[in-house]
């Protein structure tokens, strides 16, 4: 068993992650890639492998294996020795009260941002995942669901069309394969797409119309506010009749930002660009003198509430970068000074 990387090319490999490997393991060890994570174990596949394995873990937050990811393993054991560098990488800030991050996945090449033309499509809640998308350097699709609910679905493409210049934005019936056929462009041979929207959009459905099986359950959604019922409970990579790959994830109605600056700057290029000219290069864009932003809001040309939610967006993304940023050197320190006792209390018992 060693690393070909033109049979691993159906299961997402590509130059970059050949460029990271080192001389040695091409011929010593093997390469599989992380189809599932479990709180026990990893399910992982490759050309000759498709097996649980123990987790990967590093001191890090960002270096336990996630989605997508590509391990570099034991050939006889399967032992994962090595977590292969990145292409790209989704994650948040964890729900509730906590600092850590929640890896999403890794290794995407394009992002589908589910939502339906209902009460869930929500512009704010876009543009986080946008953010996302843009930070990751993937590309982002709004995928619009469930049409047949509106009287004006245009209304709510040309709306989303709106966010970003150049945004791919598609509206969809989920349960009809010719339909949803339009976004096999981004689903070929050894492409990585992954699904993201809140509970109830139509997901799931998506999935199994994209994978042609019956394989993930389907729910409904209250009559009152059109919110869903959660129906995926994990993340999985799936495979695409049309040789790509999905991953699916939980419904998220909380997605805190966290080191994704550069993310929020591309979804809102233009408030940044009439920011420029601001008389203070610390201007909150609130009552201070000289604030261009607020002469453009007072000249209406430039949307009020769009730029309420640029502020909010980057208050929280720089609120919970600076904690993590916190967090992470309390952690090396600690490191540091437990390395510290033990090598001292090595250095006694030798005396």
């Amino acid at each position: 068993m060693t690393i070909n990387p033109s049979r691993l090319a159906e299961f997402g490999w590509n130059a970059h992650f050949t460029s990271r490997l080192e001389t040695d393991d091409f011929n010593n060890l093997a390469a599989a890639r992380v189809t599932a994570v479990h709180r026990g174990h990893l399910q992982v596949a490759g050309p000759d492998i498709a097996s649980n394995i123990p987790p990967f873990f590093s001191d890090d937050d960002e270096g336990a294996a996630t989605v997508g990811d590509w391990l570099l393993l034991d050939p006889e054991t399967l032992r994962p020795k090595r977590l292969l560098e990145r292409k790209s990488l989704f994650k948040r800030r964890a729900a509730g009260t906590g600092r850590r991050l929640q890896l999403i996945a890794a290794n995407i090449d394009t992002l589908f941002v589910v939502t339906s033309c209902n009460l869930d499509f929500n512009i704010a809640r876009l543009e986080r995942y946008l953010a996302l998308a843009r930070e990751a350097g993937v590309t982002p699709v709004i995928v619009l669901t469930k049409s047949d609910l509106s009287e004006t679905p245009e209304d709510f493409a040309r709306e989303a069309s709106g966010l970003m210049p150049g945004l791919f934005v598609e509206t969809v019936d989920a349960r009809d394969p010719s339909s949803v056929e339009r976004l096999t462009a981004w689903c070929g041979r050894g492409e990585t797409v992954a699904l993201v929207g809140s509970s109830g959009v139509g997901k799931s459905t998506l999935i199994n119309t994209l994978t042609g099986k019956e394989q993930i359950p389907t729910g409904g959604i209250r009559e009152d506010d059109a919110k869903g019922r959660h129906t995926t409970t994990g993340r999985m990579l799936h495979r695409l009749h049309s040789g790509g790959w999905l991953v699916d994830t939980p419904g998220m109605r909380e997605i805190q930002l966290t080191d994704v600056h550069s993310g929020i700057d591309d979804v809102f290029s233009d408030i940044v660009e009439i920011a420029e000219p601001c008389r203070f290069r610390d201007c909150r864009h609130e009552n201070e003198p000289g604030c261009a932003v607020n002469a453009a809001i007072e000249a209406g040309t430039v949307d009020p509430d769009r730029v309420r939610r640029w502020k909010k967006l980057a208050a929280e993304e720089a609120f919970n970068s600076a904690s993590l940023a916190e967090r992470r050197a309390s952690d090396k320190a600690f490191g540091k000074m437990i390395k510290r006792v033990m090598a001292e209390k090595k250095a006694r018992k030798g005396e």
